[in-house]
């Protein structure tokens, strides 16, 4: 990210925390997360994966590119691979959307990233095979609308919990089970994919 450095740690500590919130669901029973079996599992292990992924690349320290940069670039390419290919081996249709989310998110960190990496070596964006400005500003106007929206339609379903669902929280077993924290942690990957598109 290019901006301003407190808006940076700030991206990083949000997408830190909800890496973490979905780590601790992977770690916790299914009845006592809401009863979501493997469908939810890896949902919140690709989450935690995203989170982790953009907490460092909005880090200030990692402007300068090179391994992280490089490392997300690989990771992600793996991970975005396998998503679409899982989706398009079938499944249902709610869990074939998420699969397909996940890898359209995978190629966002990605494209991100691959600029940050190739910084640090003088490579691939001095060759001048790519259009100056069309193709990647198209793309990029592509993802911002996906996670715009995404995160909109999330946030709007987080608003309509109904307030009896909300549990009041008062020890961590109560806000994993809690039924609006899964959604609050997508909005926050939502816009933070958003923020740094848009910064990047």
């Amino acid at each position: 990210m290019h901006g301003p450095a407190v808006v940076s740690w700030l991206l990083a500590t949000l997408t830190s925390a909800a890496a973490l919130f979905c780590l601790a669901r992977l770690r916790t029973p299914a009845a006592q997360r809401g009863g979501t079996g493997w469908a939810g599992r890896e949902s919140d292990a690709a989450e935690a994966l995203m989170g982790i992924g953009m907490a460092v690349m909005a880090l200030p320290v990692s402007r300068g590119g090179g391994v992280p940069a490089a490392a997300c670039v690989v990771l992600f390419s793996g991970v975005g691979a396998w998503f679409l290919a899982a989706a398009l081996r079938g499944g249902g249709a709610r869990h074939r959307a998420h699969r397909l989310h996940h890898a359209v998110g995978s190629g966002a960190m990605v494209y991100m990233a691959l600029p940050m990496a190739t910084d640090a070596t003088g490579g691939p964006q001095h060759a001048g095979h790519v259009p100056a400005a069309e193709g990647p500003l198209l793309l990029t106007g592509l993802l911002l609308l996906y996670f715009g929206s995404y995160a909109v339609w999330t946030g709007s379903r987080l608003l309509a919990t109904a307030p009896g669902d909300v549990v009041a929280v008062t020890g961590g077993a109560q806000l994993l089970r809690a039924p609006g924290m899964p959604q609050a942690c997508r909005v926050v990957m939502g816009v933070g994919m958003f923020v740094m598109l848009l910064d990047g």
